[in-house]
């Protein structure tokens, strides 16, 4: 691939004779790219799930932080290494596909697509309540079809509109944290905590159920895969890409671990919240009152948007390369000739976002975390396989970077797959016997092989 960005009107097959498809506009630098995974991962979920898995750890919430963050940065460096090497569209699936071949990628292709079709879902499923809320006269499924209109617009728009909008959300997000935070301290300095590094504790149940937490909080961290499917947007993406995802996972990790932990200590009995699925917003009101809780929850509507539009554009992406691929069909590879976006492949996702008008949260939240953690376990043998199977790395470094820190991500994310609960490997298992279905039917008895992805 070319380290020269293109020009917006640029199209591979002007040559002639040419075939091959339009490529896609690289505008996205460093910063953007970050604001893109940060924006991804909405900083403010910490507080949507702060309930939830504060009871599945026992009230050690931020100990749960610290080892979904150990696992996702070793899974993360393995997505640098590898988008170094294989810079296109598709995430995963173009790392898998490149590595252990075109089937094996197809289904993690295919498994992958569980969180990016249904993360959008998630997030306006959370629009529709949380404004339902502030007004309950209008119904939440008119808010959710509000907001998925909305997003498909702003998509269709270009991804440069969606970085501009990425920054915006990520700001207003962390300024808010930043507030809670100094309010949290402010607080303890007049109700001080027995300890200050409780959170960070097992507690009477080992480790077990901070695994459990730590899995369900590993999708938090979603967005260095999502920086990963946009190396063709991005501008020097062989090293910007890399440094992007590793950055997107630090940073976001400390912000999460931050609000855990004041959070746990602001609020150390989890069993005093009213309810699990609003204690973010309690936890807001104690320390800030019903004023900063009014701007949490217009913020929180913000980032949900913000999320469901950076997820949007990355299933989009994994879409378009499958599409352009021959995977799906090629319909779905093309480019809209003026906005240089691929439409067909965000309006499919849209109308799968329409579930979240007749789909709970639980339900969706269910399908994700499979998908999530199979494409992670398969990226840390995707380096394993390409430098040291593949072109035979034997030197001390090539084992230590590409066998030892990959394998030590593989077993970790391994561990919180298995810590997840068995509704999970249900859908899970279904999902993937369609998608091996498929492409059997595609390949007639995979004896064909399915084309590779170029990277021209």
């Amino acid at each position: 691939m070319s380290s020269t960005p293109l020009e917006p009107s640029a199209y591979a097959g002007d040559a002639p004779g040419g075939h091959r498809p339009r490529q896609l506009r690289r505008v996205l630098g460093l910063a953007a790219l970050v604001m893109f995974g940060l924006s991804y991962m909405a900083p403010v979920t910490v507080f949507t799930t702060f309930g939830t898995v504060t009871q599945i750890t026992d009230g050690h919430l931020a100990a749960a932080y610290v080892v979904a963050l150990a696992t996702m940065f070793f899974t993360a460096l393995s997505y640098a290494r590898i988008s170094g090497v294989i810079p296109a569209a598709g995430s995963a699936y173009s790392y898998t596909t490149q590595t252990f071949g075109g089937h094996v990628g197809f289904v993690t292709g295919w498994t992958l697509m569980l969180d990016y079709l249904f993360l959008p879902m998630i997030n306006f499923l959370l629009v529709g309540l949380y404004l339902n809320s502030a007004f309950p006269a209008v119904p939440a499924w008119v808010f959710a079809l509000a907001s998925v209109v909305a997003v498909l617009a702003f998509i269709a728009l270009g991804v440069k509109f969606v970085g501009k909008f990425s920054g915006v959300i990520v700001a207003m997000a962390v300024a808010i944290i930043v507030v809670f935070i100094a309010l949290a301290v402010s607080y303890l300095s007049g109700n001080p905590a027995p300890s200050v590094l409780a959170p960070f504790e097992t507690g009477s149940g080992g480790v077990g159920p901070i695994f459990a937490g730590a899995a369900v909080l590993a999708l938090s961290f979603l967005g260095f895969d999502a920086v990963s499917t946009l190396s063709e947007d991005a501008r020097d993406a062989q090293r910007n890409i890399p440094r992007a995802i590793v950055i997107t996972t630090v940073l976001g990790g400390v912000i999460f671990i931050a609000v855990a932990w004041a959070g746990g200590l602001v609020f150390p009995d989890w069993h005093a919240f009213s309810s699990l699925d609003t204690a973010g917003i309690e936890l807001i009101e104690k320390v800030g009152g019903p004023v900063l809780s009014a701007i949490f929850i217009a913020v929180f509507v913000a980032g949900c948007i913000g999320s469901a539009m950076t997820s949007q554009v990355s299933v989009s992406r994994i879409i378009y390369a499958m599409g352009r691929d021959g995977l799906l069909p090629r319909a779905f590879g093309k480019l809209h000739p003026r906005f240089g976006t691929p439409v067909l492949a965000a309006v499919s996702v849209s109308v799968v976002s329409l579930l979240s008008l007749v789909l709970s949260l639980e339900i969706a939240a269910t399908m994700i975390s499979f998908g999530a953690l199979f494409a992670f376990s398969m990226v840390n043998l995707s380096v394993v396989k390409y430098f040291i199977w593949d072109r035979q790395g034997r030197t001390p470094r090539d084992l230590l970077i590409h066998l030892v820190l990959p394998l030590i991500g593989f077993a970790l994310t391994i561990w919180l797959w298995t810590s997840l609960a068995p509704t999970s490997f249900t859908v899970g298992v279904c999902w993937m016997v369609v998608g091996v279905v498929f492409l059997a039917v595609r390949t007639k008895g995979f004896r064909q092989a399915p084309p590779k992805l170029t990277f021209e």
